[in-house]
């Protein structure tokens, strides 16, 4: 591994997602946005709810996922990120994403409100407007 680069791992309960050498790992925590690069200090970061992860691989490309409950834990020799779901930006259906959105609408019980953020995270990793 390159001095600039970690190893990186995200797993969801279903399935592993995407293990390799990166150069950063963007989240949004329930602290706030984080950007990891190599040699960040150690940390465990609680994943928010209705957000992306992006990983920036090491040849350039960058990842999009959609995450859905979760940590993002850092460490001296990488960094992981555990989902309870997790999805890949070209997996994601962004018409059936923004329906549920719609039909959510303002709903405040809990299924709603972690369905909305579950469409939310969906639409994010797709690049979509909200």
């Amino acid at each position: 591994m390159a001095n600039n680069t970690m190893q990186v791992e995200l797993v969801s309960v279903e399935r592993p997602i995407w293990s390799g050498e990166a150069t950063a790992v963007y989240a949004r925590t329930t602290e706030g946005e984080i950007g990891v690069l190599a040699g960040h200090a150690p940390l465990l970061g609680a994943l928010a709810p209705g957000w992306l992860v992006r990983i920036l691989h090491a040849d350039g490309v960058e990842q999009r996922v959609a995450v859905h409950g979760g940590f993002l834990s850092v460490r001296a020799d990488g960094v992981s990120v555990l989902a309870e779901m997790a999805e890949n930006a070209e997996e994601i259906d962004v018409a059936r994403a923004r329906q549920a959105l719609e039909r959510l609408g303002n709903d405040t019980d809990e299924e709603s409100v972690a369905a909305r953020h579950r469409a939310m995270a969906r639409l994010r990793a797709a690049g979509e407007q909200i």
